[in-house]
């Protein structure tokens, strides 16, 4: 029998999502590509600092995710950053490899410098950030951006065009100033870039559509998670024909971060049935990696990578987990752990724990008890668990039975000889 697309072996989602009254309203590209900023604007996430060999690690975690291109780093920013940016691209990891620039021939330079294959380049878009913020003359950043990106064309490099501040300048005083560099200058693709998180998601398909109907280039979707629209908002632009999504590991970047690529992506395969090529199982081992190396603490609930998504305290869903969660998971997760490489279901104890759970923690040691017995179990382990305020290991719940429950016979191990429980 043909499994639907919003319910499969491994996932469980809304049969509404792929109802033709809203399928027929979206206009995804054939193919769709994540280029990984995690080394550049990841790194600019206040007191996140990389070093090269992080950079490499990560690079190639990135690589064994099937991550499309990485944006390696901005050369100018430091001779370590160069340096990393080199070695990743001599090792030929399989992602295509680009710099990140100001829109300055100098910075071009150095990036050709490092053999990348693309460069993403920056200027200020908006009048006001060119200003106040940079204080130059309006001209400036148009001419700067037709020198430089003629030269980087001139050196053989793919660029991605990328206006700082677009989400907030006036509509045609940016799309002119666009339309210059691609015509005087050079741009292969244009980043729409909303450097605050200011766009709703209702708003970014009129932007979308505002900027297809003047721009006739490649469109990539680089936006930030300041109201936390970013992942709606990349979606959105998908729907619309955006081709390229700009995301990093854990949603790490300036203020409150870019649009995690684990979100991202799952939402796109789930939701909307479109398989990037990523290599899904590799997320949570990525994840971790860069939480080490960023010194990120990331929340146990964090959508799709948190540790203890699969983790089951709850009496009642401890109850359904037994009734049919080992034989049918995604009746009570969404998406099954292995899809994401995340460790399996399991119940763990604490003070939402219920009397199924107890039951299934004694039997799980060897102690049989009666109802009445279990239930001065359950007494114990929400005392315990409420004045430690957290769950309990293993041995604090034997610690527990044993007190509770000191006549009866604790085996030590599962198969092994029995102890008595008094201590």
């Amino acid at each position: 029998m043909p499994q639907e697309p919003w319910k499969t072996d491994q996932w469980f989602v809304s049969p509404w999502n792929f109802e033709s009254a809203v399928r027929d309203q979206l206009h995804f590209p054939k193919q769709i590509k994540f280029h990984d900023i995690t080394l550049r604007d990841g790194e600019q996430q206040t007191g996140v600092i990389f070093t090269k060999d992080d950079k490499i690690r990560i690079a190639e975690a990135l690589a064994e995710a099937g991550v499309h291109r990485i944006e390696a780093g901005m050369p100018v920013v430091s001779p370590s950053d160069a340096s990393a940016i080199k070695e990743i691209v001599k090792r030929n990891l399989g992602p295509q490899i680009f710099a990140f620039s100001r829109c300055m021939v100098d910075d071009v330079k150095r990036a050709v410098d490092c053999g990348v294959s693309g460069i993403v380049m920056e200027v200020p878009s908006s009048t006001h950030i060119i200003e106040f913020a940079y204080k130059w003359p309006l001209d400036k950043a148009i001419d700067l951006s037709i020198e430089s990106t003629a030269y980087a064309h001139s050196q053989g490099l793919e660029i991605v065009f990328f206006p700082i501040d677009f989400s907030r300048a006036e509509m045609k005083w940016v799309l002119d100033l666009i339309l210059r560099v691609a015509n005087e200058g050079h741009m292969d693709a244009l980043a729409l870039v909303d450097t605050f998180g200011v766009v709703s998601p209702h708003a970014m398909q009129y932007l979308v559509r505002q900027v297809k109907a003047r721009v006739n280039k490649r469109l990539e979707a680089h936006f930030h998670m300041d109201f936390g629209m970013g992942i709606a908002n990349t979606v959105m632009a998908l729907a619309e024909g955006v081709e390229v999504v700009h995301s990093t590991v854990l949603g790490l970047g300036e203020r409150a971060g870019n649009v995690p690529i684990e979100e991202t992506a799952m939402a796109l395969l789930t939701l909307y049935g479109i398989d990037t090529g990523l290599k899904y199982d590799k997320l949570y081992g990525l994840a971790r990696l860069v939480e080490q190396l960023s010194g990120h603490r990331v929340a146990s609930n964090r959508p799709v990578v948190g540790e203890q998504l699969f983790q089951i305290e709850s009496g009642i869903i401890a109850s359904w987990w037994q009734n049919c969660g080992k034989d049918n998971p995604t009746e009570l997760f969404p998406f099954h752990w292995d899809v994401v490489g995340q460790p399996p279901a399991k119940v763990v104890l604490g003070k939402g724990s219920g009397i199924d759970s107890i039951k299934a923690a004694l039997k799980d040691i060897g102690v049989q008890a009666t109802e009445e017995e279990a239930m001065q179990v359950v007494a114990g382990v929400k005392e315990f668990s409420l004045e430690h305020k957290r769950l309990l290991t293993d041995a604090e719940f034997r610690s527990v039975v044993a007190k509770t429950l000191p006549n009866k016979t604790l085996p030590d191990k599962v198969g092994h000889q029995a102890v008595p429980t008094a201590v």
